[in-house]
Parts: C-alpha cells; sequence; structure tokens
C-alpha cells in the first residue's frame, strides 16, 4: 500500500544549501539548522525515513518461518514476518480492529500467526485476516478486507530494507554500483558475534559525517592509527546510487583493526589479496554504515530520536568458520571498535553542543573530507526538493 505524500522542499534558505553545493575547496557544510532544528528533524522524519527505503535490521534476526520482530521506521512502526515458505514480508504494526500495536516495538516472537494481544484477531503471515472474534455474528462482516497493510520489503546481503512510501525505486538499482564492492564479502553468510547499544546527544547527520572523515583521527584515536595510517585509502565516487564511501589501508604489522592489529576469526573466504590489506567504509543512505574488514563486518544502524538525539545499534559479524576456533574470541574486534565509537561519540556530542549556539555558522569542507562532501551535497539537493529517485542521484521532478 503506497502512503502518497507530497514532496516538499525543506524549509532552509536555498542561498545556504546552494554553498553545500559548490566544488570542493569552495563548498561549505549545511546550515545550522540542519542539525539543531526539530522542523527540520520533522520533514527528515517524513521524508528521508518515512518516505524511502530504510535498513530495519538484519536477516538472521527473523530467520526462521514464523519468525516476527516490530522495529521502529521513522514516525511509524512496522512488523516483519517471515512466511512458511521464506518469504520475509513487512506491515505496519497495527491491527485493523482498533489500531494496536501488534507487537511492541524491538521485540520478537515466533508463531504460525500474527495475534493482536488487544481482542485476539489473528493474521495469516501473509497478512490476511485469519480470524476476528465474534465478527462471523455480522452476515456482512469480510475479512478480505481486513487484512495487514503490507509495504515493500526487502533483503540484501543480510539487511532488511522497507520502503515506508511504498513509492520508491527498487532498492538493487539504487545500489547496483555499490554490489560489486560490497558483494565479496558475503554479509548474508556471516553470523553476528557482538552487540552494542548507544544513544548519542548528537545529530544523525552528524554522526555520518564524522565517519565519513579520518581527519579527526590523529587527534582522538590513537589506538585506530597504530593499525590504520589516517591518511591512507581513498574515496570513491558513487557513480549514482545511495550510498558514499571509501577504504583505509591496515598498517604493515596488522592484518584487522584491533588494538594490536591481530585477531582469533577467519578471514572471509571471498576476498582477494589486495582486499585482505583494507577495511572498507560505506553509507547506505539514509542510517546505515557498513565496515568491511577482512575477517569481519561491523554494522552501525542509526535511529534518529530527535534532533540532538541518535540512537546507534552496533552489530558485529564474523565468518560461520570463525565459531569453529577453539581460540576465536570476537572480543578482539568489537572492545576496539567500542573504544573507537565512544571517541566518536563524544566528538559528536562535542560538535553538537558547538552547533547548539547561535553564533555557529557552516565551516569549510577540507581536501581530506570529499566523502563529507559527497554527503552535504546529497543531503542538500534533496532539501532543496529535487525528486532524488536514488537518494543521492538528483532527477528533476
Amino acid at each position: 500500500m503506497a502512503i502518497q505524500t507530497p514532496f516538499r522542499p525543506a524549509p532552509l534558505d536555498p542561498a545556504d544549501l546552494a554553498n553545500c553545493l559548490l566544488p570542493l575547496g569552495q563548498a561549505l557544510m549545511l546550515p545550522r539548522d540542519a542539525y539543531v532544528s526539530e522542523e527540520i528533524f520533522a520533514w527528515e522524519q517524513e521524508h528521508f525515513f518515512d518516505g524511502g527505503w530504510m535498513c530495519v535490521g538484519l536477516s538472521q534476526d527473523v530467520a526462521a518461518p514464523g519468525d516476527q520482530r516490530a522495529e521502529s521506521l521513522g514516525t511509524s512502526g512496522i512488523l516483519l514476518a517471515r512466511a512458511q515458505d521464506g518469504v520475509l514480508r513487512a506491515f505496519a504494526n497495527v491491527c485493523s480492529h482498533r489500531g494496536h500495536e501488534l507487537l511492541p516495538c524491538g521485540t520478537t516472537t515466533n508463531h504460525s500467526r500474527v495475534i493482536c494481544p488487544y481482542h485476539s484477531w489473528s493474521y495469516g503471515l501473509d497478512g490476511s485476516l485469519a480470524t476476528a472474534p465474534l465478527f462471523k455474528e455480522f452476515d456482512s462482516f469480510d475479512t478480505s478486507q481486513w487484512g495487514l497493510v503490507e509495504l515493500p520489503c526487502t533483503e540484501w546481503h543480510g539487511l532488511v530494507f522497507v520502503d515506508g512510501s511504498g513509492q520508491a525505486a527498487p532498492l538493487e538499482e539504487q545500489l547496483a554500483t555499490l554490489e560489486p564492492l560490497l558483494a565479496p564479502y558475503e554479509m548474508e553468510r556471516l553470523r553476528q558475534a557482538g552487540y552494542h547499544d548507544y544513544e548519542v546527544a548528537a545529530n544523525w547527520k552528524t554522526l555520518t559525517e564524522n565517519y565519513h572523515e579520518c581527519y579527526h583521527c590523529s587527534m582522538i584515536h590513537p589506538e585506530l592509527c597504530q593499525v590504520s595510517p589516517p591518511t591512507s585509502g581513498e574515496n570513491h565516487v558513487a557513480a549514482g546510487g545511495a550510498w558514499v564511501g571509501g577504504d583505509m589501508d591496515l598498517a604493515e604489522h596488522a592484518v584487522t583493526m584491533s588494538l594490536d592489529g591481530q585477531g582469533s576469526g577467519v578471514m572471509l573466504r571471498g576476498l582477494e589479496a589486495a582486499a585482505l590489506r583494507k577495511v572498507l567504509y560505506f553509507n547506505i543512505f539514509p542510517n546505515i554504515l557498513v565496515s568491511l574488514h577482512p575477517d569481519y563486518v561491523m554494522i552501525h544502524r542509526l535511529t534518529p530520536l530527535a534532533a540532538g538525539r541518535t540512537r546507534i545499534q552496533c552489530m558485529w559479524l564474523f565468518a560461520p568458520e570463525s565459531f569453529e576456533k577453539a581460540d576465536f574470541d570476537p572480543g578482539y574486534g568489537v572492545n576496539f571498535w567500542d573504544i573507537t565509537n565512544q571517541q566518536d561519540w563524544d566528538a559528536c556530542a562535542s560538535v553538537h553542543r558547538g552547533l547548539s549556539a547561535n553564533q555557529a555558522h557552516p565551516g569549510p569542507i577540507g581536501p581530506s573530507e570529499d566523502a563529507v562532501h559527497q554527503y552535504v551535497a546529497m543531503v542538500a539537493r534533496s532539501y532543496l526538493g529535487e525528486k532524488v529517485a536514488n537518494h543521492g542521484v538528483p532527477v528533476t521532478a
């Protein structure tokens, strides 16, 4: 069911946004209100998080037939349900009777039907209404008219995406240029072995911008700089698509990102020699950060809670072969990135406090912040009201 919402430009000065679209060396960051205004945050919820593809979790969280999980989607909630034939579907987390949530957000169950806990209306895993207690007394009651509201849902390399608008272009088209870079890591076969849940007092875009540059690394990440030179690597030009990213090299002594550069996991089987010496960093717009290591993948899933507050769920995935090793301990990757994450969160919270001051104004974008430039331009074009069919591929409306 498509949710038809008219597109409208963000309530920001177009002249300020034009500064974001200038060439690198002249371009400025987004206007201050883009980070601190609740009005802009509400626009983003409508147009970014309710208005297109958004990652709502991992396929392995709803892997078995009958698995059901509720998650937030922008201002709404969705229910994921895996049918007996293996097909994963997404529904508005709303009972068709009186609107009660079918599952509390963040919870999981397994059942052959979706059952509302309020009046016991039940639905098949395809969303069709199965039972409505006592309503059979009405001869005119047609169960076929009262199924759940289904939303487009797709699985891509072990990630689950839902389109809250029902209008977005196919996800595979939006990520076609990223596919060959990410496919060798076989994320869909990896298994989760670590999880952290953070809440940061910063805007979600500040967190993403921080992710896109290592200009700050020598100042706040001493551990990272020991295993990955902060000036190494290069950023990719996303030739169309809903992503921005690049890579960094491993130091000569390091085989992975850990405190000593060593790890107990198995190298991912699909990687060529060159990939074993790099770590790739990609933002899938709007809410996923994927960090691809030679022996594990780290995923950050961002859920904006307010203009200055963001939840970040961080997951670490390892090859199945790693779990077969007697000495395998995922802590070498989890602990390293927990330290690094906390350093980043402190910096981003400080940025938000600074931007909250009335005196704050957009700063320049430096030569080593070219991925930040790509990202800022992507957001600015969306704010300006262009129909961004692929979130970053501007198409004239």
